[in-house]
């Protein structure tokens, strides 16, 4: 599916769509790849995912941090967004000082993963791939797959 963004306001409008459609896997964790150049608006569908869910708490990226941990409230389909920038990362076994492959084990975690092709080697098959493309007239394309 692919949807063509005029706005920021829309963006986040979509995520916020996107978010009520997400549910539990019985196999671990959900994890959804977000891909796109710099400023395409990986952070904002992330920021405005976080926000449908209830966290209260300012969303940033985690570019220089690598992970950001939010709790989120009760009687939510999951326990914790799990928000990784792996923009600065080299391959997928950089993925491991964060305790990936244990954040993947458990239903209850939803990963938002930015730059999915630099660890592509250790991710397994994403619930859900995201790819934003920041087009010259400003809009975007929002492909699902």
């Amino acid at each position: 599916m692919e949807k063509i963004i005029m706005t920021l306001a829309e963006l986040e409008a979509e995520a916020m769509r996107f978010a009520g459609t997400l549910a539990p896997s019985p196999r671990g964790a959900t994890l959804v790849t977000l891909s796109g150049e710099l400023g395409a608006g990986k952070t904002a569908f992330t920021k405005a995912v976080a926000s449908a869910l209830g966290v209260g708490e300012t969303v940033t990226s985690p570019t220089f941090v690598l992970e950001k941990i939010y709790a989120l409230p009760p009687g939510k389909h999951f326990d914790r967004l799990i928000h990784i920038d792996a923009y600065r990362l080299e391959s997928g076994a950089d993925l491991a000082p964060l305790g990936f492959d244990e954040l993947m084990r458990s239903e209850t975690n939803l990963i938002l993963l930015e730059w999915p092709e630099k660890v592509r080697d250790a991710l397994p098959e994403p619930s859900v791939h995201i790819s934003i493309i920041a087009e010259p007239d400003g809009s975007r394309t929002v492909s699902y797959g």
